[in-house]
């Protein structure tokens, strides 16, 4: 994302979340513990505008995206959602899938690791939000299930057809989008789908911990290794190594890598300026 901005000013307070940003770790946290989180049209709004906000900004390094209360995120909020889609018509629905997947796109496509800190239920939007992460934290009570077909809808929802087959397998992943059942911790951890596995009720405190990690690392590294990532889910081997080729090219030019040759000679920590 572009760090170039026009007129509008930076969002001093955000009505969907709660956001909290100390010494570069960015901590957003869905804060509707009565609902178990569940998504509002302006919860998926505020993510979207947030994370382009953040991008701009350069001012964050590591994000992490928790959830208040006894769950991570229940999804789409049946109410304020379902029974409202239910009176939309063709446009108006595409328009709002649309969204969600533009919050998708916005986590993957954010120049910062993004840190998912799952306890209790991760459902439906709350499980593609936690899937879309680069890690993801939780403790032995989380849960993950992939809901849409049991609500009459395609597995496919924001992304997750394309993304889960890439985390867990084709064969997993048909699974878990088809049949919907839930997943519990121990399996997620076995599958992949969890990038580490929390002391209970510390899922929370792990992700920061790896967020602060995170932040204090080469910062435009990371961002470029996230960004090849997920360019080259769909490259041929070719593209790929020459966009490689590109990309190391350019870091070899910068101050971090300068950096780390004068801390070996000098034999200290490198200090990391992310340029």
């Amino acid at each position: 994302m572009s760090p170039f901005t026009g007129s509008a000013a930076r969002t001093p307070h955000w009505q969907h979340l709660s956001v909290d940003l100390s010494d570069g770790v960015a901590t957003v946290t869905l804060a509707r513990p009565d609902k178990l989180n569940a998504l509002t049209f302006g919860a998926y709004a505020d993510l979207r505008d947030l994370l382009a906000e953040f991008s701009r900004e350069r001012s964050v390094r590591a994000l992490v995206l928790a959830g208040e209360g006894r769950g991570f995120c229940s999804g789409g909020d049946v109410d304020e959602i379902i029974g409202a889609t239910l009176a939309m018509d063709t446009a108006q629905l595409l328009d709002f899938n649309r969204m969600t997947g533009q919050v998708v796109r916005a986590v993957r496509e954010c120049p910062f690791p993004v840190i998912a800190a799952v306890h209790g239920v991760a459902a439906g939007a709350g499980a593609v939000l936690a899937l879309a992460a680069d890690f993801r934290v939780a403790d032995p009570s989380a849960r993950f299930a992939f809901l849409f077909t049991r609500v009459g809808l395609s597995g496919g929802d924001m992304g997750a057809a394309y993304l889960l087959p890439r985390v867990v397998g084709l064969g997993h992943a048909t699974r878990l989008l088809m049949l919907g059942e839930p997943v519990r911790a121990p399996e997620a951890e076995r599958i992949g789908l969890i990038s580490e596995l929390s002391d209970e009720g510390r899922a929370d405190q792990a992700a920061h911990a790896l967020a602060r990690r995170l932040a204090e690392g080469p910062a435009l590294a990371y961002a470029q290794t996230k960004a090849l990532l997920t360019a080259e889910l769909d490259m041929p081997l070719a593209a790929a190594v020459e966009l490689d080729a590109a990309t190391q090219a350019l870091l070899m030019n910068g101050e971090d890598y300068a950096e780390f040759h004068a801390a070996f000679q000098h034999k200290r920590p490198p200090k990391w300026r992310g340029r």
